[in-house]
């Protein structure tokens, strides 16, 4: 996982962006606190070892692409969120006061974006989407090991493509406003994932591409990544200075 230092950014996307959707106005978010992300979407070996199965449809091998590391698929937001709950309750990581959750929605664009203001966190021409990220044009219909394209300026890889990733907030429109941390809605059914997948055409892929489904859905094309809550970072002498 990589430390994610907290700041304030531009939710959403202008309204002169090329594949905007109504429902990506663009407002000023602030992130009050760092929090760790994952480097990688979680993969098959890491969610059988947590969970004792693999439910992914993409299982075997393809040339240098090891099943071990495809990103897990075919798991809901409750999966998800179960994964979470079971990986802190490790004795290590409970022992080092680690606590894993899906990323909130502001979170998981703040970090895909890594400061830029493009619509993909490289730049605005989808033509550069082939080495940063594996949608229909370059997928051969199928997940791919993670980690093997360009990763973002702050290191993060495959946050455009390969599996969409569940976020932890329920769906609603965004607010007209600055906001701090936002969470989502606290009733609603449907919930948040993000990034695009193998699936999908390029435009669905850009930072600030929003998607909702219920949480009960699993599809081969939604997987998750992890965050760590700001209450696991262990604490540096720095911090009281």
């Amino acid at each position: 996982m990589v430390l994610i230092q907290k700041g304030t950014f531009m939710m959403g996307s202008p309204e002169s962006e090329e594949g905007r959707q109504e429902d990506e106005t663009q407002h000023e978010v602030t992130i009050s606190k760092d929090y760790y992300f994952g480097v990688y979407e979680v993969t098959q070996a890491q969610y059988e070892k947590v969970i004792g199965k693999n439910p992914s449809h993409f299982q075997g091998a393809i040339v240098g692409n090891e099943n071990a590391d495809l990103p897990v698929e075919q798991v809901s937001w409750h999966d998800a969120v179960e994964f979470c709950k079971k990986l802190s309750e490790l004795p290590e990581e409970k022992k080092a006061g680690r606590v894993y959750r899906l990323p909130t929605e502001a979170q998981w664009e703040y970090a895909c974006r890594a400061g830029s203001k493009t619509a993909y966190s490289f730049d605005d021409e989808e033509g550069l989407l082939p080495e940063h990220g594996w949608f229909n044009r370059n997928s051969s219909n199928r997940t791919h090991t993670v980690g093997l394209l360009e990763p973002n300026a702050w290191g993060l890889y495959d946050m455009h493509g390969n599996v969409w990733e569940w976020c932890s907030d329920g769906y609603e429109k965004y607010p007209k406003g600055a906001v701090s941390d936002p969470t989502g809605p606290k009733e609603g059914s449907l919930r948040v994932f993000r990034g695009g997948s193998w699936d999908v055409v390029a435009a669905d892929c850009q930072s600030a591409f929003r998607c909702r489904l219920d949480p009960s859905i699993r599809l081969d094309s939604v997987g998750f990544r992890l965050a760590l809550s700001p209450s696991g970072i262990p604490k540096s002498p720095e911090a009281d200075k």
